[in-house]
């Protein structure tokens, strides 16, 4: 009999979960349209129903009007564009992750003591486009081991190290320990920057992915966190894929299998969930479990501004 064991924690975190709740709160609260600057969490689904609410999407600050209302994604901004928003009179509500902005109030504190920072992450990513943007000069972006045997910098005694938080961790513990050797006195920041949530859901699909013959991770492709499991999946020798939603589904990926594991990114809504559970047990007449995992409790207040912001009248 074939099964299908789900990994445990899976899907929205509490970044995404607040993040969401912002935009529909703006929306309930001010009407749209509503100025929503990137996508507010990588996921196709969740952005095409804030859309169908009111939400426009846009890619720079120069697209909302002066004086609407604008929300930055949970992935941050840099400096320069909170200068932008403020210059324009925008009405601004941050929805960036506040472990992001940890690691914004990091680069600078490290930046205020004199030292270059190395950022580990993915070039072109808005987190790292945030984070990277919280100092003027003095950063390094680093993608793999190769980077770090070549990066030049001016004051190899006076560096420091963050990482974007949604990157594989074993990953990123390679690239640290080449930085380490390469420059021995780097500092390390004073938490691991990769999050919570992305440790978890790592840990989860390396416990099901070691069960499994097949691992369907949900999420979209421009999700940095669904990306890295699909990849943890297939480091643990389980063939894996990753879907936008049930209509990617392929029956040849199945077939003969008796067990499959499926898992979600963070930023993936459970519902897409189901309907991949349902699409694989119409193919496979699978029984369904779900595995025992870390229990998250993890809550981020949304922002004063706009737990304070009154109705506006219609």
């Amino acid at each position: 009999m074939t099964q299908i064991s789900l990994a445990n924690p899976r899907g929205f975190c509490a970044g995404v979960d607040r993040a969401i709740v912002i935009v529909e709160e703006a929306l309930r609260k001010f009407g749209a349209p509503i100025y929503v600057r990137h996508e507010v969490v990588h996921n196709k689904f969740v952005v095409e129903e804030l859309k169908a609410k009111g939400a426009v999407f846009v890619d720079e600050l120069d697209q909302v009007p002066s004086g609407a209302t604008v929300i930055f994604s949970a992935h941050g901004v840099s400096k320069q564009v909170r200068h932008e928003a403020d210059q324009r009179g925008l009405n601004v509500f941050d929805a960036t992750c506040p472990l992001v902005t940890k690691v914004h109030i990091e680069v600078e504190k490290m930046r205020a003591e004199g030292k270059e920072i190395i950022m580990i992450g993915h070039r072109g990513h808005p987190e790292v486009e945030g984070t990277m943007g919280q100092s003027q000069g003095g950063m390094y972006l680093v993608e793999s081991v190769d980077d770090v045997a070549q990066l030049q910098v001016k004051h190899p005694n006076q560096l420091a190290y963050v990482t974007q938080t949604t990157l594989s961790i074993d990953d990123a513990a390679e690239i640290v320990s080449a930085l380490q050797q390469r420059f021995p006195n780097i500092t390390a920041p004073k938490s691991d920057s990769i999050c919570y949530a992305t440790q978890n859901r790592q840990d989860a699909i390396k416990t099901l992915a070691q069960q499994c013959e097949v691992v369907i991770v949900v999420g979209s492709p421009n999700s940095s966190n669904s990306n890295r499991l699909r990849e943890v999946a297939e480091l643990q020798g389980a063939q894996a894929y990753m879907v936008d939603n049930a209509s990617y589904l392929q029956t040849a990926w199945v077939q003969g299998k008796q067990t499959i594991g499926v898992s979600a990114g963070a930023s993936a809504p459970e519902v897409l969930v189901k309907e991949v559970i349902s699409s694989l047990q119409k193919m496979t007449q699978a029984d369904v479990i779900e595995l025992p995992g870390v229990e998250e409790k993890v809550v981020f207040h949304l922002p004063k501004n706009l737990r304070d912001a009154e109705k506006k009248a219609h």
